[in-house]
């Protein structure tokens, strides 16, 4: 590793040859020198490390490189082919303003009227709406007085509508705006004065009313084939919490919780129940769990690199072009590959990882100095076994149609968490942070089977349950 033009492996080398042959030094000093040479080491390798080769997202590697489009692709903008979102005339316009000929203009003639051209102007009136309820109020001769009652969801004198209740939580919950800039929004845009502890309140009515989803999707999930599941750090009122996701192209859900292992997923309960194939990036407490499993590759793409670039492993290079090749040759065949193609690609990633043993040995045995246990292990060491122990879920998807190549649906589902944390820093509660996981858990089931956001909040304030989860 080359940092500042200085080649940073070649001086730590040349320490240690040093320290091995000095002969005056003493044991205390030498094991302190030792300790500083592996600290030096680790912090090295840690400038190394960036979104190509590690899990640091691209969004936390500013120096990570960007290459620029060479002559010849494709031009920026639409591509032919591609279904636009161009505006398109109206057929029931809400106003429609006739401008008639100025027949002054007009050399002498007869004229006659033949139709009209059309344009139309497509824009937004925000707008305050109030509606007043007036029930009739009669009187008998012996001044009994008689109310017309008011609608069920009339209940005060004044109160919100769905709309505003809609609008704060979509704003909220799914555009992550925080609750004083939606106050004020409410308060410029429409005049409608809408406090935080409404809008709090809003979320949390829309979280109660989520119970009847929060168990059913639950079942979805628990009974589907495949699911993919990640986890991912959070900060909850200024502690270390974990957000757990379980997902796949038609479900979504989120559950918050200060574990990260098997006490967290035990409590929510799908895993525990999942009998399909599961998708992870190998966190090892999955594997307690009786059901099939699919690791990762894109996160064993990104440790090979990591391998080539740092530790110099020349296997990790053909590892990489291995892995890409098969994925290629899956995709071209339909989604999985017949036993003599699969049986062959096994072959030839066993043969590499045999080469690899040669190149990344495991450690010396006779070396133990009286330590117990297994002995420490490189990096590139571990990944090495994990790609030759778990052989059978590392391939998974070359021989299964509905296991993908990596985990990255469910890292794409977690994303928006990881932007809530940028913009608000922190959940303030841990209700807070339920109401967040169950009210994205909705919505994000909804938009994958088809149904807005607006529109799926809409329905969940009606009391109404969207038709998929109606469907037997």
């Amino acid at each position: 590793m080359t940092i500042n033009n200085i080649d940073v492996d070649a001086s730590i080398k040349q320490v240690k040859d040093l320290l091995a042959k000095e002969k005056d030094i003493s044991p205390a000093l030498k094991s302190s020198l030792e300790v500083l040479l592996l600290l030096v080491s680790l912090l090295a390798n840690r400038f190394g490390l960036n979104s190509k080769n590690s899990s640091t997202p691209p969004a936390a590697d500013p120096n990570r490189p960007k290459s620029s489009r060479a002559k010849g692709e494709r031009k920026p903008g639409g591509q032919p082919g591609r279904a636009g979102t161009n505006l398109s005339l109206i057929d029931d316009p809400d106003e429609i303003i006739e401008i008639k000929v100025d027949q002054s203009s007009l050399p002498q003639g007869n004229y006659s009227h033949i139709g009209y051209e059309s344009r139309q102007i497509v824009d937004l009136d925000i707008s305050r709406m109030v509606t007043e309820y007036r029930v009739q109020v009669l009187q008998d001769e012996a001044g009994k007085r008689f109310v017309a009652p008011f609608p069920d969801h009339v209940s005060r004198p004044v109160q919100y509508g769905n709309g505003v209740k809609i609008n704060a939580v979509y704003m909220s919950q799914f555009q992550l705006t925080p609750y004083n800039r939606i106050a004020d929004h409410f308060e410029e845009q429409m005049q409608i004065p809408v406090s935080v502890g409404s809008i709090y309140n809003f979320n949390q009515d829309a979280f109660k009313r989520l119970e009847v989803f929060d168990q059913w999707v639950r079942k979805q999930l628990a009974a589907s084939s495949l699911l993919h599941a990640d986890e991912t750090g959070i900060n909850i009122a200024g502690k270390r919490n974990w957000l757990h996701s379980a997902s796949n192209r038609e479900f979504t859900y989120f559950y918050p919780h200060s574990k990260r292992g098997a006490e967290a997923l035990d409590e929510i309960g799908i895993i525990p129940e999942f009998k399909g194939t599961l998708c992870h990036d190998h966190w090892k407490p999955y594997y307690r769990y009786s059901c099939s499993h699919a690791l990762c590759n894109a996160h064993h793409l990104r440790e090979l690199e990591r391998a080539l670039e740092q530790d110099k492993q020349q296997w990790a290079k053909e590892m990489i072009l291995l892995l890409k090749e098969i994925n290629k040759a899956t995709e071209a065949a339909g989604g999985f590959l017949n036993d003599l193609d699969a049986g062959i690609y096994r072959k030839r990633y066993r043969s590499l990882l045999e080469e690899a043993e040669k190149e990344c040995p495991p450690p010396d045995e006779n070396k133990r100095n009286g330590r117990r246990g297994r002995l420490a292990r490189s990096k590139s060491r571990n990944l090495l076994e994990r790609l030759r122990d778990f052989e059978t879920d590392v391939l998974r998807f070359m021989v299964e149609e509905q296991v993908p190549f990596s985990n990255n649906l469910a890292e794409n589902d977690l994303r928006m968490t990881k932007v809530q944390q940028k913009i608000s820093g922190c959940f303030r509660s841990p209700e807070g942070a339920h109401m967040f996981c169950r009210i994205r858990s909705y919505i994000s089931t909804c938009r994958k089977q088809g149904v807005s956001a607006t529109v799926a909040l809409r329905l969940l304030f009606e009391g109404k349950s969207p038709s998929f989860m109606q469907e037997p």
